[in-house]
């Protein structure tokens, strides 16, 4: 499984407002990456995309719960189980 899917997966099995606490977090820290672009002392500017994905990722669990489309704990079905 990839590096991606396991972070999902992971993000699928925490509680509504873990995630809300984790986005907060999430959001903060690409606030300070971007911050530090700016003054010339991020290293790697790669972690700013890696951030924002990672917002984008919980965002995405979050609305699908919203939508009732997805329930914490269900992940996706492998190929095998099907």
């Amino acid at each position: 499984m990839s590096k991606s899917a396991d972070s999902l997966d992971k993000l699928r099995d925490l509680p509504s407002d873990e995630l809300r606490n984790a986005l907060a977090r999430v959001r903060d820290e690409v606030f300070r990456l971007q911050l530090g672009r700016h003054t010339n002392q991020v290293t790697s500017s790669a972690e700013i995309t890696t951030k924002r994905r990672e917002v984008s990722r919980i965002l995405t669990v979050l609305r699908a719960r919203e939508l009732t489309l997805e329930t914490q704990g269900a992940g996706r079905k492998s190929k095998s189980a099907e």
